[in-house]
Order: structure tokens, then C-alpha cells, then sequence
């Protein structure tokens, strides 16, 4: 219980530098918000308008104050594009990126697990540099090149899936499924590389220790001595990976679905700075920060789970 509200009391001063960088983001800014916002044939009195409705007529520090006390109300402001609340064009988006950003990280973990731990058993033989090869190739090609590939190659070629487009789970499985397998598997493979590669460094160390080499001379089962022995004692590193790859992804699905047009919040970000709608450019900023934070304390909470020595 220590653990936890120790590792909660140190994120509050986290949030607070965000609220603070976040707030600033707009209001010092090159130039004017309001004439950026309004563009070159606005008039002055809709010069003025765009700044009373963004509150930047008034003291920066009460500005601050005031932008805080509608955000612990749930009140992220106004779109200039589209007039609607800020949270409510945020959470039309969340769910295709929720999804997509799951999945995606799902379909690393399945399959880079597995080939890190078989890489470490087999070192230095032909399946380890099989990994390895596949790794950094898989590594060194940018998201929108692999989309585009599978989008010419099983869409527009062979026909077999939606070029682009997100269907709902509401809408049927089929559909769900069909729409999401070209992005997960254009976004996962650089995160399978890279967590492949980890668990296979951290799955060496773990394999050298005295008491790997006592297990295997009990004769106790292969899988039981990678699973229980090996792996529950790498997995801090390769939790540390999962985490940043989480967070990674993040901001990565903004190309992912630009390539596939799915309508998401990474979608939604390049819209909006197209558009200089501020209000929505900080609101999900603002969501996306206060998202890393909490990855990041689910990841602290985890390390005493596998570590207990961590607790203390």
C-alpha cells in the first residue's frame, strides 16, 4: 500500500508541469492565437471575438486559473472549426484509436514474446539470427511504406480486404476485424521487432544465472524453465518495453491512420493543426499527456509486481 501511494504522490507534480506546459502551449505561441485562428481577411472585431471566446483578453495567471477550474468540470473548451465541445469531438474519436493502439500491441506481444525467448534458447545458431535479421528489417522500415505495401498488395492486388475505413464492433466482428488487420499488422511489426529484440537480450542475461543451469540439471521442462524461471525474472525490461512501446504508439497511430483514414484521434490531430483549430489541438494534447502518465504508473505498479524487491 506504501508502494502505491508513493508512486501516486509522484505523479501529481508530473500533471501539474503538464497543466502548465499544455496551458502555455497556446498562449505563447509565435504571433497572436486570435489572428492565426481568424486568418488574414478577419476583421478586427472577429480578431477580438476569437480572443474573448479563448479567454486571452484576460491576465495570463487568471487565465490559468480559470482554464483549470473548467477542466476539473469537464469542460475542454470550444472547436473554432466546428463549434462543438472539445471532450465530445475527442471521444467521437477515442474508440477507433483504443482499439487500433490494443490491438496493435496485442499482435507484438504474441508473436515477439516467442521469438525472443526461442532466439535466446537457440543462440548463436540459425533461428537467433533468423530473429535478428527479421528484427532489424522490420525495424528500419517506416509505418506509412509497410501500409502502403499491404494496402497495394492485399487490397488494390488480391482484393481481399477494405482499402481503408473503420467499422464499429457494433457493426459485426467481420467487418471489425477485416477493417483493423492491414493497420495492427503495418504498426506491429515495428513493435514486434523491437520487443523481440529486448526479450531476447534480457532472456540471455537470465539464461546465464547459476540458478537457470541448476533448474535444467533437475531436468525440469523446457517450458516450464523459460515461462516460470527465466521469464518472470526478465520481465521488468521487457515490461519497461511494453510501456514505452504503448506509449510510442500513441503518437505513432497518427500516421497509421492517416495511411488507412481511420477516423481517430490521430486523424483528428492532423485535422485540427491543418485547420489551427487551437482549442481541439490543446485538448488532445492535453488527453494524450495525462495518457503517457498513467501508462507510466501502471508500468511503476508492475515492476513490484514482478520485483517485489522494488516495493521497498
Amino acid at each position: 500500500m506504501y508502494f502505491l501511494i508513493k508512486r501516486i504522490a509522484a505523479v501529481i507534480p508530473v500533471l501539474a508541469v503538464v497543466a502548465v506546459i499544455v496551458f502555455l502551449l497556446l498562449r505563447l505561441s509565435p504571433g497572436d492565437p486570435a489572428v492565426i485562428i481568424a486568418g488574414d481577411s478577419a476583421s478586427a472585431q472577429d480578431i477580438e471575438a476569437i480572443r474573448r471566446s479563448l479567454g486571452l483578453d484576460q491576465p495570463l495567471l487568471g487565465q490559468f486559473f480559470e482554464w483549470i477550474w473548467q477542466l476539473l468540470h469537464g469542460d475542454f473548451g470550444v472547436s473554432i472549426f466546428t463549434g462543438m465541445p472539445v471532450l465530445k469531438l475527442i471521444m467521437q474519436r477515442v474508440e477507433p484509436t483504443l482499439w487500433l493502439a490494443a490491438l496493435t500491441m496485442a499482435f507484438a506481444i504474441v508473436f515477439a514474446l516467442p521469438m525472443g525467448i526461442w532466439a535466446a534458447w537457440k543462440a548463436d545458431t540459425w533461428v537467433d539470427r533468423l530473429v535478428t535479421a527479421l528484427s532489424v528489417i522490420a525495424f528500419s522500415l517506416p509505418v506509412f511504406l509497410i501500409g502502403y505495401a499491404l494496402v497495394y498488395g492485399f487490397s488494390t492486388r488480391l482484393g481481399w480486404l477494405p482499402v481503408q475505413g473503420f467499422k464499429s464492433l457494433a457493426d459485426g466482428a467481420l467487418p471489425f476485424i477485416r477493417h483493423l488487420i492491414l493497420p495492427v499488422v503495418s504498426g506491429g511489426l515495428i513493435y514486434t521487432a523491437l520487443l523481440a529484440r529486448m526479450t531476447r537480450a534480457t532472456m540471455l542475461d537470465v539464461l546465464g544465472e547459476d540458478y537457470i543451469r541448476t533448474a535444467r540439471a533437475k531436468g525440469i521442462l523446457l517450458p516450464r524453465l523459460l515461462l516460470r524461471h527465466a521469464l518472470k525474472n526478465a520481465a521488468v525490461p521487457i515490461v519497461t518495453t511494453i510501456g514505452l512501446g504503448i506509449a510510442m504508439l500513441l503518437g505513432g497511430v497518427m500516421v497509421t491512420e492517416s495511411v488507412f483514414a481511420i477516423p481517430g484521434i490521430g486523424r483528428l490531430t492532423v485535422d485540427s493543426i491543418l485547420r489551427r483549430d487551437y482549442p481541439v489541438i490543446q485538448g488532445i494534447v492535453l488527453v494524450t499527456s495525462l495518457a503517457y502518465v498513467a501508462i507510466n504508473l501502471v508500468i511503476d505498479l508492475l515492476y513490484g509486481l514482478f520485483d517485489p524487491r522494488i516495493r521497498y
